[in-house]
């Protein structure tokens, strides 16, 4: 199937996940136009998710099956395998919405550097709409956007640029890649409206695997290795310590 020359490549990643990844691919393939290249990266499957993919291999515009090491690894893979203009991630589990994707294609056509899109983000217990960004927030928060999955949409060119995401980082590289995309001077950066979903993100996906405490730690050797200020890094630091003791004592 011909895929050069798209304007946007969306990269689905999975592994074992049969009961969801169905629905991934269907949101996707029942919009899919010219415009766009579809690629999944399965991490070797054992429970049948390959065969499931397989199933809709006529519209799927590459399907990669191999070892990877994480999810980080499988994003890089299909980064380097997509042909398209603009890059984004719809994981396993997680749908865009009908008729978005033309909506994506036409802030994409104004040539902006990134986009984050609106968002519906399920917790346990909870749903959330989450819009727009906050660059600023991003010095001290990593909740300053909508998500990744679904959400955040950019020029290949600068994976390029600034390479992909740090394997280093098991449970928050995409929090790296922003720190470090957004050093760059002069990106033309937009946001869809807050009232046109374009994702949904289920709940009990791969970030919720690990505790509150393996994120705080992670998060901090990132903001170490892009050379925040020692001593904003040591506050966020005791801050989200106090929070999460907080919120642990709530539960008792």
């Amino acid at each position: 199937m011909k895929t050069k020359n798209k304007l946007l490549s969306i990269i689905t990643v999975v592994k074992n996940d049969v009961i969801n990844i169905e629905k991934t691919i269907k949101s996707i393939i029942h919009q899919k136009n010219q415009y766009i290249e579809y690629l999944i990266i399965d991490g070797k499957s054992s429970d049948g998710t390959l065969q499931r993919i397989n199933k809709f291999g006529n519209k799927i515009d590459k399907i990669i099956s191999t070892k990877d090491k994480g999810i980080y690894d499988a994003m890089n893979i299909g980064i380097r395998n997509a042909n398209g203009k603009y890059i984004g991630f719809c994981n396993s589990g997680d749908i865009i919405k009908f008729n978005s994707l033309k909506t994506i294609i036409k802030f994409l056509k104004k040539d902006i550097d990134v986009l984050f899109a609106t968002v519906k983000r399920n917790y346990l217990g909870t749903t959330i709409i989450k819009s727009g960004y906050n660059l600023k927030r991003l010095n001290y928060n990593f909740d300053f956007a909508t998500a990744h999955s679904t959400g955040f949409y950019i020029k290949k060119k600068f994976h390029n640029k600034i390479g992909l995401y740090d394997l280093s980082f098991k449970c928050s590289a995409d929090y790296d890649f922003y720190l470090r995309i957004f050093k760059l001077k002069d990106l033309k950066v937009m946001s869809t409206n807050r009232d046109k979903i374009i994702g949904e993100v289920q709940s009990g996906g791969f970030s919720s695997t690990y505790s509150a405490l393996d994120h705080l730690v992670e998060e901090t050797k990132i903001r170490i290795k892009n050379n925040q200020n020692i001593f904003l890094i040591i506050i966020i630091f005791v801050n989200a310590l106090i929070k999460n003791f907080v919120k642990y004592l709530k539960k008792l």
